[in-house]
């Protein structure tokens, strides 16, 4: 997902009430583990997925269209932490956690070991070695790995719990290329505005307060730091600046990428700190060094449980967001067991306790059934089952040379995008 950061004890986070809605690991505070310690114990029966609605993995073979042979006994992958949880090779459960890699390995005989990524770029190089099967990717990583013939096309009927993901999760401009599928969700989530509301006007809606009115807040606004935070200022332009015809924030030819720098550029002198972990921007607010600032619905939701007077919106210009892809190695050493793995994560337990524990939305309507068992009001908090909520949250993507939004070859690629964001930084 975002860069390598840890957001664990996220089940916690459905109890709380009245929420809106490249970094170095951190751990939840112990608010946020206490009460994920309290969920549901997870399930280790996997027909629990085929009992909710969606095909257990072991049954893969036998699904209608595709058809996928014995597991080879071995899946070796790259993922963010806390994607690939318990087993004989996956991250430790944590206390209060779940495990869905050891049922899977029960079902289906694949010995499963993960390498945890740091960052975007560094999981692109994992997967040039040729020693892993498949990969979480975030969006700004999946079009690297798919022209650079690192990932295979994947064949949705191989995979029968894809046919009940929520159909705004398929066919994504960051993992679909001329119609070809390249992977499956792992869930989704938007960027958000956080702010202090004994100091920012709780009626605030409007990014304004991070950018064109940030001075108002100066040394007390904070910012992602990680280059994508680019695109957050080119949708905060597309509203603003309608001059400047953005319609893709990862799409931007010169003239609207120095626009979107400068704006950029223009708030790091109000900015105190650009957080790369979770906890950085928690501790932050809670010692009011910040005020105002993009989060995620994890801080918001740790700062309220500890009666923090925060709130998060998604404001009136719409935001970005990410959806996560799984997707499988052109080189892949044991491909059957990774189409399994692929069916697993989209299957209705195994998603809900993956996506209740990072805190996230779930992919189908099964798993956010089986989500509420675990953490009622989960998919409510995270809008999983709310199309028109995710229709002006842009995920995260790829900026390439040849515009994503079909204007030829004159957009600023992510190289470009990595120098600017140095210089903004300074």
């Amino acid at each position: 997902m975002r860069s390598g950061t840890v957001l664990v004890g996220l089940a916690a986070l459905a109890l709380v009430t009245g929420a809106c809605s490249s970094g170095t690991a951190s751990t939840a505070p112990s608010a946020a583990t206490s009460a994920a310690a309290s969920a549901a114990a997870p399930s280790t029966a996997p027909s629990t997925a085929a009992s909710a609605g969606g095909s257990a993995v072991a049954s893969a073979s036998a699904a209608t269209g595709g058809e996928v042979g014995p597991g080879e006994g071995e899946l070796n992958l790259v993922a963010w932490t806390q994607y690939v949880v318990g087993g004989s090779g996956g991250e430790p459960v944590p206390e209060g956690g779940y495990d869905w890699v050891t049922p899977f390995e029960e079902a289906t005989g694949c010995k499963t070991t993960v390498k945890v990524g740091g960052s975007s770029s560094e999981m692109v190089q994992l997967m040039k070695t040729g020693q892993y099967d498949g990969l979480s990717a975030s969006g700004d990583a999946t079009l690297r790995l798919i022209a650079g013939g690192d990932v295979a096309p994947v064949d949705t009927t191989k995979i029968p719990n894809y046919a009940n993901v929520f159909e705004g999760l398929k066919n994504q401009p960051h993992n679909t290329v001329d119609g070809v599928t390249y992977g499956v969700p792992h869930g989704r989530g938007a960027n958000l505005l956080m702010f202090n509301t004994t100091v920012v006007p709780e009626t605030t809606d409007s990014w304004n307060v991070v950018f064109d009115g940030a001075s108002a807040y100066k040394g007390k606004v904070t910012a992602y730091d990680y280059e994508i935070y680019i695109a957050d200022a080119a949708v905060y332009l597309m509203s603003t600046k309608p001059e400047l015809k953005i319609t893709n924030p990862y799409a931007l030819d010169e003239t609207q990428f120095a626009a979107a720098v400068d704006l950029l550029k223009a708030q790091r002198q109000n900015v105190t700190t650009y957080w790369g972990t979770a906890q950085q921007e928690i501790d932050g607010f809670t010692n009011g060094d910040m005020v105002v600032g993009t989060t995620w619905q994890y801080q918001a939701g740790v700062l309220q449980m500890a009666k923090q007077p925060v709130k998060a919106i998604k404001p009136k210009e719409g935001a970005t967001g990410w959806s996560d892809t799984w997707m499988i190695s052109s080189q892949a050493k044991h491909p059957n067991c990774m189409y399994k793995w692929m069916d697993w994560i989209i299957s209705p337990t195994a998603n809900a306790q993956a996506t209740v524990w990072f805190g996230e939305a779930p992919v189908s309507p099964q798993a956010c059934a089986e989500a509420e068992k675990l953490s009622a009001g989960h998919c409510d908090l995270f809008h999983a089952t709310d199309e028109t909520y995710f229709k002006d949250v842009y995920y995260w993507n790829t900026p390439t040379a040849e515009c994503l939004d079909g204007r030829g070859a004159i957009c600023k690629d992510f190289s470009e995008w990595t120098k600017a964001w140095t210089e903004i930084k300074g």
